[in-house]
């Protein structure tokens, strides 16, 4: 295969109603975030018939939205998936310096998660070389109701929003000390969101997690301390623990903006 025939065999495997899709998506900007259809189908070059399936799609996906009797703007979907990216990204590079030192001031491992519908989503994670610890890899998802760090995500959510989230999810296939039906995990949670942090067992290992807050108050992520029971059974060593990963809360809160970290 010569240089010049790599372009149209390369070609043949494109999708060109996807790749107008993407294209239309593209076209939206700070100075442009209304445009008809006429505008679209005009800058691809192609009739307004052309691009309107593909535009209903992206309507009926809540990628773009109407803004009149024939324009359009970029819908809710792709901006609240863009900006639940990027805030991912800005919470994993303010927390890590702080992570890892909380890592060096207890020699317990740190994670870092975000709430992804009813899992936690592990982001980072600093980990404590020592021969027993607790150590998730990142990317990996859990139910947020059987785990520390998910339940204290689920404390950015009210009574409402709570049951809707669940109301079609079962409870009772995971084991105790994961909550069973949905009153009793909204009671859980409500205890939770008064504490400010929770502590989970499991495996022989235990778990502190506390929330992160951004700018608006709002709880945006949240970071744990986990080791083997033998370090961490003591109330003694929990409260000095639970010290430790409050403070450092607070720190990763002010970072993002929020001014009242000791609410």
């Amino acid at each position: 295969m010569t240089a010049m025939e790599t372009p149209e065999r390369e070609a043949d495997y494109r999708v060109p109603a996807l790749q107008r899709g993407l294209t239309i998506l593209g076209m939206f900007n700070a100075r442009e975030r209304s445009l008809s259809m006429n505008e679209m189908a005009e800058r691809l070059e192609v009739s307004p018939s052309a691009v309107y399936r593909i535009v209903q799609t992206l309507v009926d996906m809540g990628y773009l939205q109407k803004a009149g009797r024939n324009a359009f703007e970029l819908g809710a979907r792709v901006i609240s998936n863009g900006f639940a990216y990027i805030a991912s990204r800005d919470i994993v590079e303010v927390a890590m310096p702080y992570l890892n030192e909380l890592r060096d001031r207890t020699s317990l491992s740190c994670h870092l998660s975000i709430r992804e519908h009813t899992d936690s989503l592990y982001l980072y994670r600093a980990f404590a070389p020592q021969r027993l610890t607790v150590n998730i890899p990142i990317g990996t998802r859990l139910p947020c109701h059987s785990t520390a760090l998910g339940r204290v995500l689920l404390t950015a959510l009210d009574e409402i929003e709570l049951s809707q989230l669940y109301q079609h999810v079962r409870l009772d296939d995971y084991p105790p000390p994961a909550p069973r039906t949905l009153p009793e995990l909204q009671q859980l949670i409500t205890e939770d969101r008064e504490r400010g942090w929770v502590l989970h067992r499991s495996d022989f290992s235990t778990a502190i997690a506390t929330r992160i807050r951004d700018h608006s108050g709002k709880v945006v992520a949240a970071i744990n301390l986990s080791g083997p029971d033998a370090v961490m059974d003591s109330p003694f060593a929990q409260e000095a623990f639970l010290a430790a990963l409050l403070a450092a809360s607070h720190e990763v809160s002010a970072a993002l903006g929020h001014a009242n970290t000791r609410s």
